[in-house]
């Protein structure tokens, strides 16, 4: 299932294929390590209150927390556990509300037993440094169990996720490489950037910075003069690596300078 909300206003080109957006949901939040938990305040009843929050998820996409007896958040949650946990896309996007985040809605609890001991693993992973206070008595793991999920994927991007989609959707194989991408290409290919954008959309720019990567496409922030937008580009097929991304670049852009495509290795 792919999701086409970013077609570019104004164009009559159809929009380039994307993961869903419990896929991409689900990407975000395994690409991220801290959010923004909001719990419901006993100090000042029926008003939020917002806390920092590392996190870590489980198999099933669920955020898991490391929290202190003694932190606000937590006397909150004790007393109402409803609560809502917003992740936001980093780097990237030189326009904040241009970036992808998701809001996880539901109730948190506190783990014990075997659960715990899973979590403490799952969060040691995500979070080595907190090995030095993982253990003491006053900290202890709680789960979000989300109700509700909402994805926004930038600019006129935004909607509802389906829990139980959510819950079976898997981060992009690209999740993991896809700063490494963006990097390289942005530090040393970024005339292949405008190349790909005159060619694949007809765009002319002044600047081209990638923003985002997946197994379907690419996404480009642009620049002309004062004027600034976004597109998406779709890969050829589909692709599961960063060799595999690699080799669909170099032979977009053969393509786009209408050079003959073999299979020798060559760099963008």
């Amino acid at each position: 299932m792919t999701d086409a909300s970013h077609a570019d206003p104004g164009s009559d080109r159809p929009p380039a294929p994307e993961p869903s957006r419990a896929e991409r949901a689900r990407t975000l939040l395994h690409q991220g390590r801290t959010g923004a938990l909001a719990t419901l305040s006993r100090r000042r009843p029926g008003h939020p209150f917002a806390s920092l929050m590392p996190y870590a998820l489980d198999a099933d996409g669920r955020p898991i927390v490391l929290i202190s007896a003694l932190a606000e958040h937590t006397r909150n949650l004790e007393g109402d556990p409803r609560a809502s946990l917003l992740v936001t896309q980093s780097g990237g996007e030189d326009e904040p509300l241009a970036a992808g985040r998701v809001t996880l809605m539901g109730e948190a609890r506190r783990l014990r037993g075997d659960e715990a001991a899973g979590a403490r693993a799952l969060y040691l992973a995500r979070h080595p440094g907190a090995g030095g206070w993982v253990d003491f008595a006053d900290f202890a793991f709680w789960r979000l169990e989300p109700s509700d999920v909402y994805f926004v994927g930038g600019f006129a991007a935004m909607g509802w996720v389906d829990v139980a989609e959510y819950g079976r959707a898997r981060p992009d194989p690209l999740a993991d490489g896809a700063a490494a991408i963006l990097a390289h290409m942005n530090r040393d290919h970024a005339g292949a950037l405008l190349e790909y954008a005159r060619h694949y959309v007809a765009a002319e720019a002044d600047e081209a910075r990638m923003v985002a990567v997946d197994r379907l496409g690419f996404k480009l922030r642009l620049r002309r003069g004062d004027r600034r937008w976004s597109v998406r580009l779709a890969f050829p097929g589909e692709v599961r690596s960063a060799e595999e991304c690699r080799a669909a670049l170099v032979g977009m852009l053969r393509r786009a300078r209408g050079e003959a495509l073999d299979t020798r290795p060559s760099g963008a």
